[in-house]
């Protein structure tokens, strides 16, 4: 297994999911939630621009390896998830919003851990329509997670609008993915 700053970097963003559940079962005696809700939402922002940088420096200093290629998209994929479940247990988010973005998530990776088995994983490489999703996704989590006014911005109005958003991308992206695996899919399994 390769260790490199990007891959630090992508392992410091998992570290910080059990970080992040644990400030929500502070009890309000020790932090009030105006501040648990403020630190929640920087150490999900601090995760989110890991994910940007560790790319970015793999891409830059050319240390790209299938590890990271791995584990990267899982650290994402928890990062949001545990994100989902903590906005849905303080109902910020609805049950549904989390349900659509969560299966698409679980749905998309089975569908590329086969695609690969079977070599065809570039049918269904990132597109940007599911860049754009995961861009409304970390803009709205955190937004969702702070829920106060910053700078006159009602962040809960905006993190609500941007999860629809990102709701509604999820299952377009989904469906794009799914009809780029198709022939593969048909192919492998004899349907027409």
């Amino acid at each position: 297994m390769p260790f490199n700053l990007p891959i630090a970097l992508t392992w410091l963003r998992i570290a910080m999911i059990p970080l992040i559940v644990a400030l929500y079962y502070i009890p309000v005696s020790w932090m009030p939630e105006t501040v648990r809700d403020a630190v929640g939402a920087a150490f999900f922002i601090v995760a989110a621009l890991t994910d940007w940088f560790d790319g970015w420096l793999a891409r830059r200093w050319n240390q790209t390896s299938s590890f990271g290629a791995f584990l990267d998209p899982v650290a994402d994929k928890l990062m949001v998830c545990a994100a989902l479940l903590i906005l849905l247990n303080l109902d910020r988010v609805d049950a549904f919003i989390a349900l659509i973005i969560i299966g698409r998530e679980i749905t998309i990776s089975a569908l590329r851990e086969w695609m690969a088995k079977i070599g065809a994983s570039g049918s269904v490489a990132v597109h940007r329509l599911g860049k754009f999703k995961t861009a409304a996704q970390m803009v709205a989590i955190p937004c969702l997670l702070y829920w106060q006014p910053l700078y006159g911005i009602p962040t809960d109005l905006v993190g609500q609008a941007l999860i629809v958003v990102a709701a509604v991308l999820t299952v377009w992206s989904m469906c794009y993915y799914l009809k780029r695996a198709w022939p593969e899919i048909r192919n492998r399994t004899g349907q027409s």
